[in-house]
């Protein structure tokens, strides 16, 4: 192998691999268990692709652009008897034929809609709609000919409707301010009647599982309509629990410490589904870090790896065909990026894949599950990317780059990161940190960061730098903390109240200033802070103590930071603040304001940018200082 300094390393990786990659993002099976249909992000673009079985994928819309938007998005379609049920970026529900034919509206243009859900007979979908403030289930026939109607109003939000097979009961989650989806809310089942004008109507609801402080999740009928399957985490861990409907028997089919759903950031996720014969449920579960499938034998509570998805360590959007014994998912691993992956019995079909997978395995990073103890004796968690290349070495110690997740409540994965492999491939240490506050270790361990946002976080952000520097896995003194949104929060946080610890900081949409944040973000996370930190006014000197902004003068470290125009979540004011302070005080740091991107990057010119820029920075500050 040839000898050059970390960091430096030529890689197979350019920027523009990354901002050609296509997002796959849900999937679903039509009626007839054949046919599957699923969504790609092609740059700002939703496409529906849609593929018959044995035949070539084709592309379902090519003008509009398919991406629902109620909160972080998610529940973008629905695929039944022959037809695709989509939310275009406007907010409206478009229906349009598989076989032939152009999308045509059947909802009006105002509100945003997300989660259709078409009825088991195909003739009324139920969808959550959103519109100034005020969320519900809206109902409205599939031809579009009648004026859609609310079905349930009252909560603040309501998530994932499922129909029973028989048409006669819906169920859905709800829940209320100021729990946001991973405190707690409702599985609410209602019985429904026909109203006059043809469309359903709600008769009567009952609540089934959880409240303020349990978090259930993504209700699923069986196919013979006499189970009702939900996660809940009312025992510590999400698990999945399944309900009786003859008996009203409820009880606990995966009683370990694996969590099964991830918290509810968007609309549309789905952990399980059953098989056609309702003898089998399908699941995805976290194992180390790893998203694995297995199925459940109901009559025999047999849990069972699936062998055909064996090969990869990250599934999503589990589905399973509603004929015959199809199964149907996102699948990715460290070294594979996301494909669309179906199965039967041990027999595996790639259906898509979102790159050209050109990277040999050993020139890819495989990332390690590291820990280590913070100062309160809780173990925290993490992966290690080692610097990778099958070409090049280095001497002495890796350069390091800490990646902080967003949220703060989300995980890190072993699915393809591309970030991360585009820093191992050019010699740098990646450590992607799952400090106290994240999900996937147990409902106590993402309690730790209430009343702690700020602390924690950053405590476990320099506890995992010093780790690995003890260790001999990095270099202490070339050491970079990157995160986005929450993510940047920390970022900022820990350059002033640890200046000098990191020898450079990468903030994307980051968070400066906590009063500002509580005022201007939108309806999902409006009460988000009361549990992170505090209502206000009540929490307001900790508000402003944990505001970056306020303590800026105490940044001294480079800093880059990156930041869209059109951020509704983490407005533009928030870096500008930052910024000000940076060029008053003539600190070395680089502001990219990037023209119609939102919160995160869809634009291939904005993808290629930021890489190029990033490494830019890091060389000049990091690897040249």
């Amino acid at each position: 192998m040839e000898v050059r300094p970390f960091g430096l390393w030529p890689s197979p990786l350019a920027p523009g691999d990354l901002a050609a990659a296509t997002r796959l993002r849900d999937l679903a099976w039509d009626s007839d268990g054949r046919t599957l249909v699923w969504l790609e992000g092609r740059g700002p673009q939703g496409i529906l692709v849609c593929q018959p079985h044995d035949e070539a994928p084709r592309d379902l819309n090519t003008t509009l652009s398919i991406r629902a938007q109620v909160g972080y998005g998610g529940g973008d379609f629905a695929v039944a008897h022959g037809h695709a049920y989509f939310v275009e970026y406007s907010g409206r529900l478009y229906r349009q034929a598989l076989a032939s034919g152009p999308a045509r509206p059947i909802t009006p243009e105002f509100g945003s809609a997300a989660s259709p859900t078409p009825s088991p007979d195909g003739r009324h979908l139920v969808y959550v709609h959103s519109d100034e403030g005020r969320d519900s289930l809206a109902v409205v026939d599939t031809e579009g000919r009648h004026w859609p109607q609310r079905l349930v109003t009252g909560a603040d939000f309501y998530m994932q409707p499922a129909w029973h097979p028989k048409g006669d009961r819906l169920a859905w989650i709800e829940w209320d301010h100021p729990q946001m989806p991973w405190d707690g809310t409702r599985l609410v089942l209602a019985q429904l009647a026909r109203s006059r004008d043809g469309l359903p109507s709600l008769r009567d609801k009952t609540t089934l599982a959880g409240d303020i402080d349990t978090v259930v999740a993504q209700p699923h009928f069986s196919p013979n309509g006499r189970h009702l399957v939900y996660a809940s985490d009312q025992r510590g861990h999400s698990n999945i629990w399944l309900r009786d409907l003859e008996s009203g028997e409820t009880r606990c089919l995966s009683e370990d410490a694996h969590e099964v759903a991830g918290p509810a950031w968007i609309q549309g996720l789905r952990a399980f589904s059953f098989s056609a014969d309702s003898r089998t449920l399908y699941f995805i579960r976290s194992e180390n870090s790893q998203r694995r499938a297995h199925s459940l034998n109901l009559q025999t509570a047999t849990i069972t790896p699936i062998l055909a998805l064996a090969g990869y360590s990250h599934i999503e959007q589990v589905a399973a065909a509603p004929r015959g014994k199809g199964l149907a998912c996102i699948a990715a691993s460290s070294a594979i990026p996301a494909r669309i992956v179906s199965c039967i019995a041990n027999k595996s079909k790639i259906r898509a894949r979102s790159s050209g997978e050109s990277l040999a395995p050993a020139d890819l990073s495989a990332p390690d599950p590291v820990s280590w103890v913070a100062p309160d004796s809780t173990t925290v968690y993490g992966l290690y990317y080692p610097p990778a290349s099958s070409r090049f070495s280095g001497r002495g110690r890796p350069p390091l780059i800490v990646m902080i997740h967003g949220g703060p409540t989300t995980q890190v994965e072993t699915g393809f990161e591309a970030k991360n492999q585009y820093f191992a491939t050019r010699g740098w240490a990646v450590l992607d940190i799952d400090y106290r506050g994240s999900t996937g270790h147990g409902r106590k361990y993402m309690k730790a960061l209430r009343g702690n946002w700020g602390i924690l976080d950053v405590e476990d952000a320099v506890g995992g730098a010093q780790h690995l520097s003890d260790t001999g896995l990095a270099d202490p003194t070339r050491i970079v903390i990157m995160g986005g949104s929450a993510g940047g929060y920390t970022v900022l946080r820990a350059l002033t109240v640890q200046p000098g610890f990191f020898r450079a900081g990468v903030c994307l949409y980051g968070i400066s200033n906590l009063f500002t944040l509580a005022a201007d973000t939108h309806k999902f996370e409006a009460y988000y802070l009361d549990s992170l930190l505090g209502p206000l006014p009540e929490a307001g000197d900790l508000y402003r103590e944990r505001s970056p902004i306020y303590s800026a003068d105490q940044l001294r470290d480079p800093i880059a930071i990156f930041q869209g125009s059109e951020d509704k979540v983490v407005p533009p004011s928030q870096a500008q603040e930052i910024v000000a302070s940076l060029r008053r005080r003539n600190i070395p740091h680089e502001y990219h304001l990037y023209e119609g991107e939102g919160h995160g990057w869809r634009k291939p010119e904005t993808i290629q940018s930021f890489y190029t820029s990033c490494e830019a920075f890091l060389r000049q500050h990091v690897l040249f200082a």
